[in-house]
């Protein structure tokens, strides 16, 4: 091996222990964005991926179930559900919340607080986002839930690069 090779391993075998020993960080500007990602990447994302999991809390139970709405909304991220289920009925009581999903060799966590918004426009909004919940809901029935987020932080992990932090 020549000195210039020898020198060239030498770098990729530091690289890749600070990579696989979990020393890798990212930077988040003031403004929460981090490599130009934004509140719609998150969305984008989650749309992309088709379904997340979502986690409450009942008691002392974690929940997780699968969901498929996803919607921005007067510069909001927001989620959508029925009053009747026990989804919505764990968040009246604490609305922490963390969703996960995966694409390809990306996954996303969200981690937040998930606010009740009981404005017809917001319902109606997600109902136009989302038309085969029409079926199921109204945005004058007393069971559509829309909720957004509040104080969100998202992560989009990846083995082939550093974590992306964006906080919303």
């Amino acid at each position: 091996m020549t000195r210039c090779t020898k020198m060239l391993a030498a770098v990729m075998a530091v690289v890749a222990a600070l990579y696989f020993c979990g020393c890798q960080s990212a930077s988040v500007q003031p403004d929460g964005k981090e490599r130009g990602r934004t509140m719609q990447d998150v969305c984008r994302f989650l749309k992309d991926a088709g379904v997340y999991y979502i986690a409450t809390v009942e008691g002392d139970q974690p929940r997780v179930r699968p969901f498929g709405t996803i919607h921005i909304f007067d510069g909001k991220l927001y989620i959508q559900t029925g009053k009747k289920k026990n989804v919505s009925k764990q968040l009246d009581i604490n609305g922490k919340t963390e969703i996960c999903a995966m694409k390809g060799d990306e996954w996303i966590r969200i981690s937040g607080t998930l606010v009740n918004d009981d404005r017809r426009e917001a319902k109606a909004s997600m109902l136009d986002a989302y038309p085969s919940l029409k079926k199921m809901y109204s945005p004058d029935d007393d069971n559509t839930q829309v909720l957004y987020f509040k104080d969100a932080t998202a992560t989009i992990y990846s083995f082939s690069h550093d974590p992306v932090v964006i906080k919303f």
